[in-house]
Order: C-alpha cells, then structure tokens, then sequence
C-alpha cells in the first residue's frame, strides 16, 4: 500500500472554529462514547456472565456489542484528543489503521445483522429444528464467517485507498478518515479498479439485504399463521429488536453514502457521517435492552446496588 505522494500525515476536519465550542463538542462526544461503552460493556458482561444467556440469540447479539464498541472507538477518541490537544493532524500510517478499523467493524456488523436474521428465522419458522440448525459449532462458524468476510473487505477497501496518489492536499474534511473523502484528495487513474471494487461491495450488500428482507417475509407469513394473540406478541417482541438495529444501520448508511452530490456539504457530510458511525453503535444497546425481560435481569443482577436494595428489603421484611 505504498504511497508515491509525500504525504505523512493528514488534517482532520476541526468540528468547531471556536474554542468554546470545541469543548463543547469534547464533552458532547465523551458522554456519547461513554454511554456507547456501558451499554456495550454490560451487554457483552451480562451475556457471557449468565448462564441462562447463553444461548444462539444472546451469542451473536454479544458479537454484535463487541463489533459496536470496536466501530466507536475506532473514530471518537481521536476526535476527543484532536480537541484535548488542539491538533488535527493523523499520520499516515494512522489513518491507514483507522480506515481499516472501522470498515472492518462496520462491514463485520452488516454481515453479523444478516446471521442474525437467520438465526430470528429459524427460531420463528423452525423452532423444533432450532437446536440443530442453531447449535455451539455452527453458531460459532457463521459468527467467524462474518468477522473473516468484514476482515476481508476492510484489507481489499483499504489496500485499493491508499494505492491511490494523493495530490490534492491533506485535508480531509471529515472528523474521521472515511474513504469518500480521502478519494477526493487523489488524481489517480484507477477508475475500473474502483468500479470493480464498488460492484464486489454493492453485490455483497445487495445479497445481504435481499436474505434479511426474504427472512422476514417468512418470519411475517409465519407470524400471520399463528392462531393465538400471545403467539403474536412473544413472535415480534424477539424479531422487533433486530429489525430496528437493521432499520437504523441500513437507513443511516444508506442516507450518507447514496444522497445525490447536489445535497452534498461539509455540514451535511459531517452529521451524515456521525449518524452512520456513532449513533448505531450508541443506541443498539438500548433498542435490544427495551423489550428483552432476560437481558435487563442480567443486566439488573450485575449491578451493587440492586444487591443492596435487595438485601435491604429482605432484612426489612424478616423484621
């Protein structure tokens, strides 16, 4: 991935010009990242903590809490730091890193959203299979399957970047590294090595959402058949969960990488940018933890001061 241009280090975009409002935009970012890390963080503890969790759901739902603390902290620390120092500046060799980082996570995520659609189908359609279809080994496979293939995307997206000659300054006018902005900043000649890659990836994303979309064609006319109402409501309190994380990835990244370049701007291009990378990963926890009984006793279970309310009410009522 060698570079001829000399470039060594890239300007990231300064979220602010004032340095009020660049502190305010520090502690905005910090309590975004550190509530993405305490849902992330009690989802990934409390499943691999309660026995009673682990099962095909809550393993790649666990997955799923991993790869949204990775794709986090891949772009928000550095933006906190670029605003603690007052510099904006990446090296080469960062920015590489981070491109990589977060297509690999982000990629991994979309591949993971797929299985677990899968996994949703089967629980819903197949439930007496359920055990076979959906067992340890197999679970584990398509969880690999999904890490190796956004591990495979994120090296031929960023080998394909940074092959490019670089010829029109540094900055990059966004708070991250994204490739669409990096790509500006080239004149290179590579525009079939380009369309190869952007049709692998659309073919790649297209067969992924026609599975979720073909998943839950199923799992609806399943639903439709069901004779009683409490079927109903257990069918979609368990797909629910899924279908808003898939809803909100898909619409956030559809929105910021597929708007037409008339309504393109630096403004628009950093909000886009921001919901597409910070606000999924921030609310998944939440949207799974609002209608799962299960997670919020684990969750509840895991933390002091339930064990002390608890307690506490059980020497009052003894007195």
């Amino acid at each position: 991935m060698a570079n001829s241009s000399s470039i060594s280090e890239f300007l990231l975009l300064a979220l602010a010009d004032m340095r009020q409002l660049q502190l305010l935009h520090f502690w905005l970012l910090l309590g975004i990242y550190l509530a993405a890390l305490l849902g992330n963080g009690l989802i990934s503890t409390a499943v691999a903590c309660d026995h009673r969790l682990h099962t095909p759901m809550y393993f790649f739902l666990l997955n799923l809490a991993l790869l949204d603390l990775g794709c986090i902290s891949t772009t928000l620390p550095k933006a906190m730091a670029s605003v603690v120092f007052d510099t904006h500046a990446i090296s080469y060799a960062g920015c590489v890193v981070q491109v990589f980082m977060f297509v690999f996570f982000i990629s991994a995520e979309y591949f993971l959203l797929t299985v677990m659609s899968y996994d949703r189908y089967v629980a819903i359609c197949k439930p007496l299979h359920y055990g076979t279809l959906l067992g340890s080994r197999a679970c584990a496979t398509m969880a690999a399957a999904a890490w190796g293939t956004g591990l495979l995307h994120a090296v031929l997206h960023t080998a394909n970047t940074f092959s490019l000659l670089f010829c029109q300054g540094n900055a990059v006018h966004q708070f991250f590294c994204e490739i669409p902005q990096l790509v500006k900043l080239s004149c290179s000649n590579s525009y079939l090595r380009e369309m190869l890659l952007l049709v692998v990836s659309a073919a790649l994303a297209s067969g992924c959402f026609a599975f979720i979309v073909l998943s839950y064609v199923q799992i609806f006319r399943a639903v439709l058949r069901m004779p009683s109402e409490q079927g109903w409501h257990k069918a979609f309190s368990t797909c629910l969960p899924h279908l808003a994380v898939v809803s909100l990835f898909l619409s956030t990244g559809f929105f910021a990488n597929l708007r037409p370049p008339s309504l393109s701007s630096p403004s628009l291009d950093l909000m886009m940018a921001f919901l597409y990378s910070v606000v999924p990963p921030t609310l998944n926890p939440l949207i799974y933890s609002m209608r799962n009984q299960e997670l919020r006793d684990a969750v509840r279970k895991m933390m002091p001061w339930s064990h002390f309310s608890r307690d506490k009410l059980l020497i009052c009522l003894c007195k």
